[in-house]
C-alpha cells in the first residue's frame, strides 16, 4: 500500500509488522456492522479497497454472500485536507520544513491554483467548512487577495470549530457522561456486530467452540 510505502520510507526492513497489519483494523470495523458505503478521504481508499479484498475473498472462500462490499464516500471538493506548511504533503504528516510564503493575489479561478498548492488548500478548507463549493469560494473571493481572503477563512473557522470545542471541554470535565456514552457506544455496536460474528463463525465452522474475537 502507498501509505505503508511512505511511512516506512527509507527505514522499510526497522518498520513495525503493526504498520504493515494496521489496515486489517479498518476492514474489521466495515465488515462487521455489514457497512455497504463508507465516508472517508482520498487518502483512505486504498483501506477501503483492502476491505472489498478481504471480503470478497472471505465470501468466494466460503462460499457465503456474508460480508458486503463497501463502496467510498469521498467529498467531491475536499476529497483531502493537505498541510498548511507544504500544500503537497498530507495534514498529519510531521515536517520539519518552514511554512512557504502563499502566493497573492488570490488567483479567480481554478486554473490559477495549479501551480498553487498551500493556495488551493486554503480553499478547499473554506469550501469544506462554509458547504459551498470551491468554484463558489473562488467566484466570491477571487482578485481581493489574501488580505482579505485569510481572515474570512479564520472567522469562518472559529465560528465553526468554537462550538465543537466548547463542547470538548465541557465532556472533559464531566468524565462519568463521557464513559457512559462509551459504554453505550460500544452496546450499540455489539448488538450490530455479534450477528455477523456468529455468521462467520459458522462459515468457518468454529461457532461451537464458543470463540471471542472482540
Amino acid at each position: 500500500m502507498t501509505q505503508w510505502k511512505d511511512k516506512a520510507g527509507k527505514n522499510r526492513e526497522g518498520a513495525s509488522v503493526g504498520l504493515f497489519t494496521y489496515p486489517v483494523l479498518p476492514s474489521r470495523r466495515h465488515s462487521g456492522v455489514s457497512g455497504d458505503a463508507c465516508p472517508c478521504g482520498e487518502d483512505q481508499k486504498q483501506h477501503l479497497e483492502l476491505a472489498r479484498d478481504i471480503a470478497t475473498k472471505f465470501n468466494l472462500d466460503f462460499g457465503v454472500e456474508l460480508f458486503p462490499l463497501p463502496e467510498p464516500m469521498i467529498p467531491e471538493d475536499t476529497p483531502r485536507i493537505m498541510s498548511l506548511r507544504d500544500g503537497t504533503a498530507k495534514i498529519s504528516r510531521p515536517s520539519s520544513a518552514r511554512p512557504r510564503p502563499i502566493p497573492n493575489p488570490c488567483p479567480p479561478k481554478v486554473a490559477g491554483l495549479a501551480e498553487r498548492p498551500e493556495a488551493r488548500n486554503l480553499v478547499t478548507i473554506y469550501a469544506a467548512l462554509s458547504g459551498e463549493t470551491s468554484q463558489d469560494v473562488l467566484a466570491n473571493f477571487g482578485g481581493q487577495g489574501f488580505g482579505a481572503f485569510k481572515p474570512a477563512l479564520a472567522d469562518l473557522a472559529v465560528a465553526k470549530l468554537g462550538p465543537i470545542r466548547d463542547r470538548l471541554v465541557a465532556l472533559l470535565d464531566d468524565r462519568a457522561a463521557v464513559g457512559a456514552t462509551l459504554a453505550k457506544g460500544a452496546a450499540k455496536a455489539d448488538a450490530l456486530a455479534r450477528p455477523t460474528l456468529l455468521a462467520a463463525q459458522q462459515a468457518l465452522g468454529t461457532a461451537s467452540l464458543n470463540i471471542c474475537f472482540s
